[in-house]
């Protein structure tokens, strides 16, 4: 019987032992696979607002686990708080990001509103993220996707007097209405992303009759005259993206930048040409980009987008703005590892940065209009222009509530300032159904100053409106 009892005793010693050594290695297991984590499980974003360092900004410092495309990033998060970068250093080297900003309100002024504060350390701390699902998608010309209740259309083609009126009239006998639009032109090509919806039931167009009626109809109109089916072709989109940088992707990937020659000195002041070039950083093996031109709002974030979405990273930034001019020095490799070592490569380069900086330049008359939202209110406006002999260079359309909010930089039908008898005339033709603003790109002139106003000025910002309809 005691060698019974021993030998019980012996079993439940090894049960024990063999209990033990399988909690031990489930701890180990779980200890390795808390390592095996990515990095920014143990080390979190780190994100601090400081009012106090500097006695004219607001210094924003993040420092996070260094990962692709983490500068654009922070950089598009800023800009569509449409806050002013006057200056921004960069340092990603080894695996680490490290990113210190200073800016301001579009007023010039500290940010000390506590909402902003508090969404700024979420959005880029531990708990931040960002949909950017869509890639860059080449040779696309017309695409819809739904989103939301909303539908969203990419047109690119050849730009010509009174397109965007064809457009939007297309779209308002097909009774969609436009929440949200952004416009922009350069060397002769348009590129636009819309936001439509239906307007009996204000939700997303789902209907594929309707949507290839439309893709039909728009796609007639993009070709115009011309029977290339290249002008414009119809395909379809995946995913959502930041307008401004689906703009930037959309005419990069139509090739805009080659359109050197087509070019007039109305279409680019002088005032706005950039002085870039590319140099070899020998010691620490990067190509140095530096870029000095005229400073104007979200110039770092065209130039970072562009960057990005050319397969480049940036290791190191030095960003200042001196009075009306700025100054911006990237140091780069492409994502193989290598450097800008061709001639042609140097020079792809900088047509690319010339023409990311030129899309948003508009120097000359803005009207901004504000009437109630209704369906063929875009299509009525850009009508009006056209009659009126004016060409509409960029354009933003938003809808806030019932009010719909829009913006349209012209010049005359050959690209000259619109003169004063023009601008009676729209006065007097939509003053008495809608609140008509008239100035001068605050880009060109600083004294510049509403002619007329009969509400207050909005600043031409739209990257964020989705996250206000989303909300």
């Amino acid at each position: 019987m005691k060698a019974k009892h021993g030998s019980l005793k012996v079993v439940f010693q090894q049960e024990e032992e063999e209990e033990e050594e399988e909690e031990e290695e489930a701890k180990l297991y779980k200890l390795k696979g808390f390592f095996q984590r990515p990095k920014n499980r143990i080390n979190p974003p780190r994100v601090s607002v400081d009012n106090t360092s500097c006695s004219d900004c607001t210094v924003v410092k993040v420092d996070s686990v260094n990962k692709p495309g983490i500068l654009l990033e922070v950089v598009q998060i800023l800009t569509d708080l449409d806050f002013i970068i006057t200056k921004a250093y960069v340092s990603s080297d080894g695996g680490w990001f490290m990113d210190v900003f200073h800016v301001t309100d579009q007023q010039g002024k500290k940010i000390t509103d506590v909402k902003t504060i508090d969404y700024i350390e979420r959005v880029l701390g531990p708990k931040g993220h960002t949909t950017d699902g869509m890639k860059n998608c080449p040779g696309k010309r017309v695409g819809v996707h739904s989103f939301g209740n909303h539908t969203a259309i990419e047109l690119i083609g050849r730009d010509r007097p009174g397109l965007l009126s064809e457009i939007s009239a297309v779209l308002a006998n097909l009774h969609f209405n436009v929440t949200v639009a952004e416009v922009w032109t350069h060397n002769r090509r348009i590129a636009c992303v819309l936001y439509v919806n239906d307007d009996t039931t204000s939700g997303a167009v789902d209907d594929p009759n309707r949507l290839s009626i439309m893709e039909e109809q728009l796609k007639h109109i993009l070709r115009g005259c011309e029977d290339d089916d290249n002008v414009a072709r119809t395909s379809f989109s995946m995913g959502f993206t930041h307008i401004d940088r689906r703009l930037h992707q959309m005419l990069f990937a139509d090739r805009d930048y080659e359109g050197g020659g087509v070019t007039t000195e109305v279409d680019y002041p002088p005032s706005f040409k950039p002085k870039i070039t590319v140099e070899r950083c020998e010691e620490k093996g990067y190509s140095v980009v530096t870029v000095r031109c005229k400073d104007r709002a979200k110039l770092m974030f065209d130039i970072v987008c562009t960057l990005t979405d050319m397969q480049y990273v940036v290791f190191h930034a030095n960003i200042s703005s001196n009075g009306p001019h700025a100054s911006q020095e990237y140091f780069i490799r492409h994502m193989d590892g290598c450097t800008l070592d061709t001639e042609g490569e140097k020079e792809r380069v900088v047509k690319c940065l010339e023409a990311a900086i030129h899309r948003r330049v508009s120097e000359g008359l803005s009207l901004e209009l504000c009437a109630k939202d209704r369906c063929g209110l875009l299509s009525e406006v850009t009508r009006i222009l056209r009659e009126n002999g004016l060409s509409v260079r960029r354009a933003g359309v938003s809808t806030v509530g019932e009010k719909a909010v829009n913006v349209f930089y012209v010049r005359d039908a050959y690209g000259n300032p619109v003169d004063a008898k023009t601008i009676e005339a729209l006065r007097k033709e939509i003053g008495h159904t809608m609140m008509l603003n008239v100035k001068k790109d605050p880009a060109s002139t600083k004294a510049a100053e509403a002619e007329t106003s009969g509400w207050a000025k909005t600043s031409f910002f739209f990257g964020n409106l989705l996250e206000k309809f989303l909300a």
